[in-house]
Order: structure tokens, then sequence, then C-alpha cells
């Protein structure tokens, strides 16, 4: 018996990636994650998923992964996307707290959300990239625009599908998956660096759908600590 997830690479923010592309010295990063689960059809308890506790604490000025998860796990994420008699089966976050030499570095907090139809992860960067310049190197796909009043920028990219063995014997193996949408916005309208990045993708590998994935930015972002102080 084998449970086929999907899911992007773990990793920082798109700022990352874009600018250990450039040579800049960090460390090379996808914008996506990555967590292999168990078959939820075997879970008896019919209740929502809720977010689990952060696995660190970061500095006050960073908001934490669980408050992003708390953001994107509200009760009416399934009728935002389109697909109201879901429920949250998978919910956590993560503080992105880097460690060792890097420990003096900000924090990539993401929280995520898996739903029966669609997957999704909500992101900040306290990078110094500007939304416009990152769109300028994110390739054909992405789409300068603007989202309540910030400059964003729409891309798209493929996930990584993973087959993993539950039973005994056999390897996991990956390959590559369907299309994930992302929408990424500036953190203040000046455009003067960091970016929210929030990111969906269906479990079926069809599609996503942009009205969707604008109609949960337009209610989740504004909720995110740290939004109204820099709008």
């Amino acid at each position: 018996m084998a449970g086929d997830v999907s899911g992007p690479d773990r990793g920082p923010s798109v700022g990352g990636q874009v600018a250990a592309a450039l040579g800049l010295g960090l460390v090379l990063a996808g914008g996506f994650w990555f967590a292999a689960k168990t078959s939820q059809e075997s879970v008896s308890d019919p209740k929502p998923a809720v977010c689990d506790e952060s696995t660190a604490s970061p500095a006050s000025r960073y908001v934490s992964g669980r408050r992003l998860c708390e953001a994107l796990n509200r009760p009416d994420l399934p009728a935002l996307l389109g697909t109201p008699g879901e429920q949250a089966r998978l919910a956590y976050g993560n503080d992105g707290r880097p460690e060792g030499e890097k420990a003096d570095r900000a924090p990539s907090p993401e929280g995520n959300v898996d739903l029966a139809t669609y997957s999704l992860k909500l992101s900040v960067s306290y990078d110094r990239l500007p939304v416009a310049t990152l769109g300028r190197l994110l390739g054909n796909t992405a789409e300068p625009t603007t989202f309540l009043g910030r400059p964003a920028v729409l891309y798209s990219d493929r996930t990584l599908a993973f087959t993993v063995p539950l039973g005994s014997g056999g390897k996991a193996e990956s390959r590559t998956g369907g299309i994930a949408r992302h929408l990424l916005v500036a953190k203040d309208p000046k455009d003067g660096g960091g970016s929210y990045e929030l990111v969906i993708w269906r479990e079926d590998e069809g599609i996503p759908d942009d009205a969707a994935l604008l109609r949960v930015a337009e209610r989740v972002l504004p909720t995110v600590p740290g939004w109204a102080a820099t709008g």
C-alpha cells in the first residue's frame, strides 16, 4: 500500500531562491514545502484540524508559524476555495528559525493547511528584496500586478509528488507533480523589501483556481500581524 502525497519542496521564501540564483551567497531555496503524511481517510475524528504548536519562539518582531497557520486555517476557508463541504485535514506552523552559525538571521515562518482538494501555504519573508525585482527574475510565468494597494506578482511552479510506502518494503519515490499558483505581495505599498506569499495547489494535480487564491488572500493577508502597520 502506498500513499501519494504532493507538495512543493520545503524552503524559505522565493526571495532566497532568487538571491541564490544571482550568486548572493544565500542558501538556495524553492519557496515550497513538503510534509509526508499518512492517509487521512483512516482518521475517525470528524473535527477539522487545528494548528499545532510552533517548533520555536522567534523574536517578537517576527510573526510565528503558528500565527500564520491560524490566519490561514479560517472556518470559511473551504468556502473561499470553492469546496464548502470540506474541512482542514492537517494544519501546522513552522517558525523557520535558523540554527547554528545562521541563528542571527531572520526566520522564515510559514503556516500550512491541507484539505481534500487543496493544500495551501502562507509565508513571510523578511529579506530586503523588492517584489518588483523578484518579479523580473521569476521567468515567463510571472505576472506583475497590484494587490490591496501593494505591488504583487502572480506566478506558477511545479509541485513535487511523493509516493510513500505505508506497508513494509518498497522505497519512497518522487516525480514532478501538478501546478502550484503563488501570490507574492510586498510588505508595504512602497515595496521597500520583504513579502508575503500565499501558495495553493490541488491534491489531484489539477490546475488551481486563481479566483480561489485571490479570495483567500483578500481575507487572510489583512489578518496577519504586521500587515496594518506596513499598509
